[in-house]
């Protein structure tokens, strides 16, 4: 049993859809530009998964409509990575959906029907795989990174948050991700952060896996940034890092974009290390900072060499405290099933 990297080949990317009932209310028709350009970018690649009340009516009329499947349900918000199923893929190849409790991110916000959404994609028959009730343990897509081959990498103030899973230590949630995602070698992160963060520091902002043993990360260059010595700290910790065969991380650093604020003057958190990997492509979040997006392009390009790389402007996404990877959630190729759904055959409502 393992957890797959996010390069593993793919079936769908999962997008939750933003709609007037969600805290997007007030800046909805932008950040649907915002879905609308991620939904252009990843249908044009591979198969989209929408969940949302309704149909997107901005996705009807598209030339990829027909890869779009749809499951009509209610949800709180969008940040898809941190509601939907986390897969395994056994070694005889069958794929494992499994279910964690998404709380909210510590219970800072409500997830009544974002914690739903995984049976009713199960019950509509969109994914195949055996449904796995881990409801017991809080876990979100986002505070985890796996290379596919037992490592993950992780947050140290994510995971052992006490608004997660309280009356575990720091061995007995290594021992769960070990015993439910086949890990066999987990990395702490304990240094790391960004203001503007709702998640306790999940590791998808800061740090990511990458192929041939190489760990993506924010490096911050500015000394008078509140940022500058926390993440020196993790550039000194990532350098101390072991594959499992005892040999160090190739280190590669991604540009520190200009600081971003909303209109009350609140720092958001841009971070370029919230990019998606698709089968063909590296989709990333631009900030309409030239320089800066070019860099963080070219850093991608040299950590996934043969995939197009494309940016997507998420300004919008900031202004909620996510940005690109929080919004998506890809599914391994063996979760694909065998049967071609129509969009309008799923509200289950």
């Amino acid at each position: 049993m393992t957890l797959p990297a996010e390069w593993h080949p793919q079936s769908y990317i999962q997008l939750t859809w933003p709609h007037a009932g969600t805290d997007w209310n007030y800046m909805l028709s932008e950040v649907e530009d915002c879905f609308e350009r991620l939904a252009d970018a990843i249908a044009a690649r591979q198969p989209l998964l929408v969940a949302a009340p309704a149909f997107p009516e901005r996705l009807a009329h598209k030339p990829y409509a027909e890869r779009i499947r749809f499951v009509a349900c209610p949800t709180n918000d969008t940040w898809a990575r941190d509601h939907a199923f986390l897969t395994t893929v056994d070694t005889e190849g069958t794929p494992h959906l499994l279910d964690f409790c998404f709380n909210g991110w510590g219970m800072k916000f409500a997830a009544c029907h974002d914690n739903l959404i995984n049976t009713r994609l199960h019950a509509a028959g969109l994914l195949r795989g055996a449904y796995v009730n881990c409801r017991d343990f809080v876990l979100e897509g986002g505070s985890i990174e796996s290379d596919g081959c037992g490592t993950l990498l992780t947050t140290s103030a994510c995971l052992l948050a006490p608004n997660r899973n309280d009356t575990l230590s720091r061995t007995d949630i290594e021992h769960e991700l070990k015993r439910r995602l086949g890990a066999r070698h987990v990395l702490w992160l304990d240094h790391g952060y960004l203001a503007g963060d709702d998640t306790d520091s999940h590791v998808d902002t800061l740090a990511r896996l990458c192929p041939d043993h190489t760990i993506a990360y924010v490096r911050c260059d500015d000394p008078a940034d509140e940022h500058y010595e926390e993440l020196a700290r993790m550039e000194e910790q990532l350098r101390t890092f072991r594959t499992p065969e005892g040999q160090p991380y190739r280190l590669l650093p991604l540009p520190w974009p200009a600081a971003i604020y909303d209109e009350d003057g609140e720092r958001l958190p841009a971070t370029y290390a919230n990019f998606l990997v698709m089968n063909t492509a590296v989709l990333y979040p631009t900030y309409g900072q030239p320089a800066a997006d070019a860099a963080a392009a070219e850093a991608l390009a040299a950590a996934f060499p043969g995939r197009e790389v494309t940016g997507i402007d998420c300004r919008a996404l900031i202004r909620q405290h996510g940005s690109l990877h929080c919004v998506t959630m890809q599914y391994p190729a063996e979760a694909a099933p065998e049967t071609i759904y129509s969009p309008t055959n799923h509200n289950l409502n």
